[in-house]
């Protein structure tokens, strides 16, 4: 199963970003395909939290908009909210301890181990720190560029 983190999610959202179109293309090939795939619930709320900051962005997306854009995508077959499990303090400190997670860290552990909790093998993402957690493959919008969307 493949994950969407809060990077890849405002890239496809946001058509000012430079990877605006490879992002929201992988996603789109996602969508259209039959395979399971999720967004881990914590990726929701950051994506959220980043579109709607005018702070972050100078024409921030309106959060009706933004409300809209993650439904619209759970909405898609195929689609999971990825949640915590019952095990997920355990899935974290497994992959703090073999991580050497400290700090600020710990959101990517977070994100990382719902993934992991929930059948996850892949996870769209820009951030090279899930390179902490093997069990996880990290694709960016580059790598799937190059692969040309070999899934």
């Amino acid at each position: 199963m493949i994950a969407l983190d809060t990077n890849f999610l405002v890239y496809a959202h946001r058509s000012d970003n430079p990877f605006h179109l490879i992002a929201r293309s992988a996603i789109e090939h996602l969508v259209r395909g039959i395979a399971p795939w999720g967004i881990p619930v914590v990726c929701v709320h950051e994506f959220l939290a980043v579109v709607t900051n005018p702070k972050i962005f100078k024409q921030a997306t309106p959060r009706t908009l933004a409300f809209e854009q993650i439904e619209a995508l759970l909405a898609q077959p195929g689609a999971r909210l990825l949640m915590p499990s019952e095990r997920h303090l355990a899935s974290l400190r497994r992959l703090a301890e073999s991580g050497q997670t400290i700090g600020a860290q710990f959101h990517d552990a977070r994100i990382a181990a719902i993934c992991l909790e929930n059948g996850v093998t892949k996870l769209w993402s820009a951030d090279r720190d899930f390179s902490a957690y093997p069990q996880l493959t990290c694709q960016s919008p580059k790598d799937l560029l190059a692969a040309n969307f070999a899934l």
